[in-house]
């Protein structure tokens, strides 16, 4: 789930922190520059695990700010194809559900990736699951029994496994125009990014479907 990433870059010291010790100061200014920052294809930056590497520090011409060049060791959160994470239920809607772990809320469970037969309650605002079920349409799930249903309410712990991530740069430029008319953009900032996730296979879902399961086998053996 989190990884260690190398990262270069030079970072400035205020003059009011020259009496701090230079890897404290340092730490300080790289994670307010990195801390909850997405890097394209490295992932949401957590915080500065250590320094590798500190040049000799420089003062520039004008501003009065001690210049350092620096390689360090950056604790990033980027979960790789097939892990299995837990999070929790966020909501539900049509195209699937959203799932946050606390401090990133950008984790989905497309359609494709519910177990089968599942639907959507538009009632419960929440997908259901109906295990060892025939039924083939919304509808048909629509019509059967509340106790046959295993929903995947808001606030469940559940636990998926990541099938993939998927970065957005919004590159800054100019508004777009359309034949000498200036169209605005409505559809939503995209988010920069995010990770899918999938419950389609046994032991995948709300812990709570399971718990009894595991109850079983242990009676079993």
């Amino acid at each position: 789930m989190f990884v260690l990433s190398i990262i270069k870059d030079t970072v400035g010291v205020h003059p009011s922190n020259f009496g701090v010790p230079p890897e404290q100061a340092l730490s300080n200014e790289l994670n307010k520059k990195y801390a909850n920052r997405v890097l394209h294809d490295v992932g949401l930056c957590i915080c500065v695990f250590d320094l590798s590497e500190v040049g000799e520090g420089k003062i520039r011409y004008g501003d009065g700010f001690l210049w350092y060049k620096v390689i360090f060791r950056l604790v990033v959160f980027r979960p790789f194809p097939s892990e299995v994470i837990l999070a929790k239920v966020k909501s539900s809607d049509e195209n699937g559900i959203r799932l946050t772990v606390g401090f990133f809320d950008d984790l989905y469970i497309p359609l494709i990736y519910l177990p089968e037969p599942s639907a959507f309650d538009p009632n419960e605002r929440s997908h259901f699951w109906l295990p060892n079920s025939q039924a083939k349409t919304s509808h048909e799930m629509l019509d059967s029994p509340t106790s046959d249903r295993m929903y995947v309410d808001a606030g469940e712990v559940v636990r998926v496994r990541v099938e993939a991530d998927e970065f957005y740069d919004d590159e800054p430029g100019p508004p777009k125009a359309l034949e000498g008319v200036q169209q605005a953009q409505n559809e939503g900032k995209r988010t920069p990014y995010t990770i899918i996730c999938s419950i389609a296979e046994s032991g995948l879902g709300p812990t709570s479907w399971w718990k009894d399961a595991a109850v079983e086998a242990v009676d079993e053996g």
